[in-house]
């Protein structure tokens, strides 16, 4: 088993931002792989309110939420930790604002294949 590490940051607005394509553009992808993913709402203050979901294809079909949209409401202490999702045929997570100011947001994308 190999494990990756895909580590980065970015200042996320009402536009939905899709962690592993880095990107407002998302980029499904497709590699089969165990995820576990952590973001990190630390910079959130109070009257912050961020979404995050995960979504993924069921044997080819129409890519559907996975998990999610979940909320995360005002200060955070804790990072969200989004674990054991085995996923391959059209994946991306996605992080939106919905009120308040526009936070840099850090994750990490952690992959076993």
């Amino acid at each position: 088993m190999a494990l990756s590490f895909v580590n980065d940051s970015a200042s996320i607005g009402t536009t939905e931002y899709w962690l592993a394509s880095a990107s407002t553009t998302k980029v499904d992808q497709t590699d089969d792989s165990i995820q576990q993913v952590w973001i990190d709402f630390g910079a959130m203050a109070a009257g912050d309110v961020y979404e995050w979901r995960v979504v993924e294809k069921v044997n080819g079909n129409t890519q559907r939420n996975a998990l999610g949209p979940s909320r995360v409401v005002g200060v955070q202490d804790q990072p969200v930790v989004i674990t054991g999702l085995l996923l391959g045929e059209g994946w991306e997570v996605g992080v939106k604002k919905i009120s308040g100011t526009d936070r840099t947001i850090h994750w990490s994308i952690r992959k076993a294949t």
